[in-house]
């Protein structure tokens, strides 16, 4: 009754008002526009169909499945199955075929390429870098240097089993800790990395004897490095004539590599990764441009 007695009615447009004010400003009893109460109401009716037909309301276990049995989820499953199919047929393509045939068969090597970048993101790009240019003790694979060598197949083989990974198939090389172990002194270091520093196109230290630094290196190391220090990929010994240095082209970096040598590990991806990724892999990391 309070309420009744505050209502009024406006002069202007002789609407009654609701008896709320602010500031001066009275609100009308304006009934909503009957469009819009409409679409209210088909929206109501809109929602107890979708209800029906539906997956909507859930139960103890479950949820009811709608007239129309649909679900989203369902269709979610049956399409990644479906694609799982489709991946497996064309996957042992993949495995079927040689890594050259991969290459020269369009729909191969599309599959191949997508599978590798997928599969490089996710295995290998923690090590090598997602632009594969790698990092201190990690091979660049987009240049010309392969200690273990560049062709697809030499890179399937790397890929398979990994460099001293513990698998018994694995490319095994090392090199020894010459300092560690006392097979060269102090001197004999420094002059074999002034050395090898002078022939890679480093700077070497002043005065440094690069003869006695030959005379070390043709001693110690060339029969790995070989004789001109381009390396020798059946033992994993690496170029020294190389522009890209593991861990290093300095004298300081080289006399350390010298006198404790680090040796890498990459894993054996064979036990990990199904064939068709390991062929996708070789052909991908291949076709990044440094390759042989």
């Amino acid at each position: 009754m309070a309420d009744m007695k505050t209502r009024e009615v406006d002069h202007i447009s002789g609407v009654e008002t609701t008896g709320h004010e602010w500031d001066g400003l009275k609100e009308l009893n304006n009934p909503l526009p009957k469009w819009w109460l409409y679409i209210f109401y088909a929206t109501i009716v809109w929602a107890i169909g979708y209800w029906v037909v539906y997956p909507a309301w859930p139960l103890v276990s479950g949820y009811t499945s709608g007239v129309l049995g649909d679900s989203q989820r369902a269709n979610a499953l049956a399409a990644y199955e479906a694609g799982m199919a489709e991946r497996a047929q064309i996957g042992e393509q993949l495995i079927n075929a040689s890594l050259e045939e991969i290459q020269s068969t369009q729909s191969l090597m599309e599959f191949a390429m997508a599978n590798g970048r997928a599969a490089f993101g996710d295995n290998c790009a923690g090590c090598h870098g997602s632009g594969a240019t790698g990092a201190e003790g990690y091979p660049n694979l987009q240049d010309d240097n392969w200690i273990w060598g560049g062709t697809l197949e030499d890179i399937h083989l790397t890929l398979q089993y990994g460099i001293r990974s513990g698998h018994d198939e694995a490319r095994f090389g090392e090199m020894p800790a010459f300092g560690r172990d006392e097979m060269l002194d102090k001197e004999q270091i420094a002059q074999v990395a002034n050395f090898v520093a002078s022939r890679a196109g480093a700077t070497p230290d002043d005065g440094a004897d690069l003869a006695a630094g030959e005379q070390v290196y043709v001693e110690n190391c060339a029969a790995c490095h070989g004789d001109d220090l381009k390396g020798m990929k059946e033992v994993g010994a690496p170029s020294l004539m190389s522009n890209n240095y593991l861990y290093g082209k300095s004298v300081e970096a080289i006399k350390a590599q010298v006198t404790n040598a680090r040796n890498g590990v990459m894993p054996a991806w064979a036990p990990r990764l199904d064939p068709a990724t390991v062929k996708s892999l070789a052909v991908y990391v291949h076709a990044l441009g440094g390759g042989e």
